[in-house]
């Protein structure tokens, strides 16, 4: 049997490295409100275009015009106020509070406003919240900035956190994407005893149910078919029990019926399952349609999953600068490289694989066809299967990655100067 090394997965911290995340990384999606901004610079306009394309603020309807305090005070003394209003003015106090003044006998009373102003004075900032308005920024701004000013005005604190998602993508069929979700999901649950939602979204061909020894009678195909019902109770329904604290969604498995979806198909599913559960894990068919285009602009984190040959490297790297145009403002997706070490196939090597994409993978896993096959055959998880495998660690280590429980950290070259050599053999 050949000796083949297994590469050691990323260095990682596993305290406190969760506080290292972006606040702005942490902003919950706004809910459906309308926005209208008055600005009297190029970089605020800039910026709030910029925040428009943001998917947490999918459900926003945002409308930015030229112009500040009076401006506005013009235009809504024809037509009803938005639910924000965000106004830049580079006046000084007086002024300001003049203008706001007739502003005010045209706003309707429920309207929020935000003043971006350009002099950063603690009187002013006191008076302008004695006098009813919700927040006082000084210029210049960024969109953590308006987007958290936004959050903290119209997310309510005390409502339970939305779960956070995390969506597996295989960059081909057959790189053991779904394979990784599973275990992932597993991990997750296990580890840090966290109510975790397994959802199947491949409803023809999906194996979670396999994977876990279980075939629910019902599962994804009554969720996503009929979006008029779905709520908690409807969704406790659906979910099949994996383990103490892993449930799942799972997909018919069946060809009784063709499974076409509109762009906005399963974004219902996701919500009530992030309203239900800490972490939501979705096993995301190789597809590249309306709906996965929409599905993984939504979700908080993303896995690519490819193994080291060029149809999957080409595949990674469209789906890196596609998904960087869809979510600018996220961190780019987490990468794993899978199946590495097949013998007499030859490989890209990691470095190369890895230098047009900008990356490191988040692990690096060897091609072990025993331990995934006794495992699957046996409807059991890799750590149930095989505990002590180097390949369950590094699962449990993705697990502590994609729920913000530890960092990823630069890939050692000695280590993977070993590997190589040995694979190169």
């Amino acid at each position: 049997m050949t000796n083949i090394e297994y590469a050691a997965a990323p260095e990682v911290e596993l305290e406190g490295a969760s506080e290292e995340r972006s606040d702005f990384e942490r902003i919950r999606p706004l809910p459906r409100i309308s926005i209208h901004a008055f600005c009297e610079t190029d970089s605020l306009a800039k910026t709030l275009e910029r925040c428009t394309e943001d998917r947490r603020m999918a459900k926003v309807h945002a409308r930015i015009n030229s112009g500040g305090v009076p401006a506005a005070a013009s235009m809504y003394a024809s037509s009803a106020t938005p639910n924000l209003l965000i106004l830049e003015s580079r006046q000084d106090t007086e002024d300001l509070m003049g203008d706001l003044a007739q502003l005010a006998e045209v706003c309707d009373p429920d309207t929020r406003v935000v003043i971006v102003g350009h002099v950063n004075d603690v009187t002013l900032y006191r008076e302008l919240i004695r006098n009813g308005i919700s927040e006082y920024i000084v210029a210049p701004v960024s969109m953590a900035d308006i987007i958290g000013v936004i959050s903290t005005i119209f997310v309510d604190p005390d409502a339970e956190p939305l779960g956070r998602s995390i969506a597996f993508l295989g960059a081909k069929g057959g790189v053991g994407s779904s394979t990784l979700a599973h275990n992932c999901a597993w991990a997750i649950s296990e580890l840090f005893e966290s109510e975790t939602i397994l959802a199947d979204l491949d409803l023809p061909f999906g194996t979670a149910n396999l994977d876990f020894n279980n075939d629910p009678a019902q599962g994804m195909a009554e969720a996503v078919f009929s979006p008029d019902r779905l709520d908690e109770v409807f969704l406790d329904r659906l979910l099949a029990k994996c383990s103490e604290h892993l449930s799942m969604l799972a997909a018919p498995s069946m060809l009784d019926r063709v499974y076409d979806f509109g762009g906005d198909a399963f974004l219902p599913v996701l919500d009530v399952i992030q309203r239900n559960a800490p972490v939501c894990v979705l096993d995301v068919p190789h597809l590249w349609t309306d709906w996965t285009r929409q599905l993984l602009s939504s979700v908080d984190e993303i896995v690519i999953t490819a193994t080291p040959d060029l149809a999957n490297l080409r595949n990674t790297k469209n789906l890196f600068d596609t998904l960087a145009k869809l979510r600018p403002n996220d961190t780019p997706p987490l990468f794993v490289l899978n199946q590495v070490g097949i013998a007499k196939r030859p490989e890209i090597a990691v470095d190369v694989f890895c230098e047009p994409l900008g990356v490191e993978p988040v692990a690096i896993l060897p091609f072990e066809p025993q331990i995934f096959g006794d495992a699957a055959n046996s409807g059991l998880m890799i750590a149930e299967a095989n505990a002590r495998s180097p390949i369950a660690e590094s699962i449990s280590q993705l697990a502590h990655i994609v729920t913000g429980r530890s960092e990823v950290k630069k890939r050692k070259k000695s280590g993977l100067s070993g590997l190589m050599g040995l694979l190169g053999r």
